[in-house]
């Protein structure tokens, strides 16, 4: 459970937090709640204060990427809509109209401060494609080389629903691994993760060392509604996923930002637990949409669970599902348990003519392409 009351534990820097003061690079992310007004639209006092502290920030030295949700919200009076639409269309079209009013202020609250800010838009093929994630990487981190505050959003004006990230959470858990950042910030309305209902004496969590200190704790909705996609929910999902792969995260409000740039004691830290992993796998691991199944037999089942090779046909036994060569499946032992994700290299109707026999045989039978892997060792990630 979430409050957004001020926690009452004192400010001061911890040894870890001290990570955000001495930051090179910090990306953060700020939800649409952050920014909305009461009536509806941008609000100029919140995008200010946030402008305020993440200019001065940058001023001293840190680099700093913002990706920021917003777009739909601050394009929906213009379009005389009273609320979030449902429908994929008429989002993006509040996202096309909203995203240049938004950059609009951005680019005015950091001007002000000698900041120049760049947009950048996403979808998940920029960071799931090998030469696409590469060149967005050199695009960012040039920008940051000449003192830019890139301003990164999905594009919601073509992304579709099979290709959407879901939330800017999660996009800026693998914007923060793509850019190689020292720590992800995510701000909302809430200042903490706390260990139950604030209404019932819930404490705050301070820190988060690894995923068995949340067992227990009922991670729910927090924020305005109407205005955004996400909530304490995905905000822990997105640090988990940052902290698993070795970047620091922080969760807290946007009215603690300056405090949480400062290294101070604010909101829910959450520890390095592992290492750096290449961003695709990164995101066939925990965004990727499953369009299907392998079933293996034991043997395939440790060879890639334990020897961490690629699968080959004769190792699967049954194939479900509807997908094409390239698809994200689930690779499950014959008990139903999901032992990794993969992208496959051929179609579900092409593979149960191959299943039990070896590339050899298969390429002699049906012609070159056929004696490659199911899934190559390097499109694959263990669960």
């Amino acid at each position: 459970m979430t409050s957004s009351s001020v926690s009452a534990v004192p400010r001061k820097r911890t040894a870890d937090r001290s990570v955000l003061s001495d930051a090179r690079r910090i990306v953060v992310k700020v939800g649409s709640s952050s920014l909305t007004s009461i009536k509806g639209g941008i609000s100029e006092e919140s995008l200010t204060a946030l402008a305020d502290a993440l200019a001065a920030k940058r001023n001293s030295g840190t680099e700093i990427i913002l990706v920021s949700s917003g777009a739909i919200a601050a394009g929906l009076a213009p379009l005389g809509l009273a609320k979030r639409p449902r429908d994929l269309a008429t989002q993006q079209a509040a996202a096309s109209v909203g995203q240049g009013l938004l950059m609009a202020r951005y680019t005015q609250a950091f001007g002000a401060h000698g900041v120049t800010v760049s947009q950048v838009l996403l979808t998940a093929d920029d960071l799931m494609r090998r030469s696409q994630h590469t060149n967005a990487f050199r695009a960012l981190d040039r920008l940051l080389n000449l003192g830019v505050v890139p301003v990164v959003n999905e594009n919601d004006t073509v992304a579709t629903h099979e290709i959407r990230f879901g939330d800017n959470d999660r996009l800026a858990a693998l914007v923060a691994h793509l850019v190689r950042a020292d720590a992800l910030v995510l701000l909302s309305d809430v200042d903490s993760l706390y260990d139950g209902p604030p209404s019932h004496g819930a404490k705050r969590i301070p820190l988060v060392e690894g995923p068995h200190d949340l067992d227990g704790v009922t991670i729910g909705k927090a924020g305005k509604a109407g205005v955004g996609t996400g909530g304490m929910t995905t905000k822990v999902e997105a640090a988990t996923i940052a902290a698993g792969s070795g970047i620091h995260a922080l969760v807290t409000s946007t009215a603690n930002a300056a405090a949480a740039l400062a290294g101070e004691d604010v909101g829910t830290w959450f520890k390095v637990n592992g290492a750096r992993k290449p961003v695709r796998l990164l995101w066939l691991e925990h965004l990727a949409s499953v369009h299907g199944r392998l079933i293996l037999d034991d043997g395939a089942v440790k060879a890639v669970r334990h020897r961490r090779t690629s699968l080959l046909p004769a190792g699967i036994s049954a194939v479900d599902g509807d997908f094409e060569a390239g698809d994200a499946v689930e690779i499950v032992s014959a008990d139903g348990t999901v032992i990794a994700r993969g992208l496959v290299n051929y179609s579900a109707a092409e593979l149960p003519q191959m299943l039990g026999r070896s590339t050899k045989e298969l390429g002699k039978a049906l012609g070159r392409g056929y004696d490659r892997e199911v899934v190559h060792v390097d499109d694959l990630v263990l669960v």
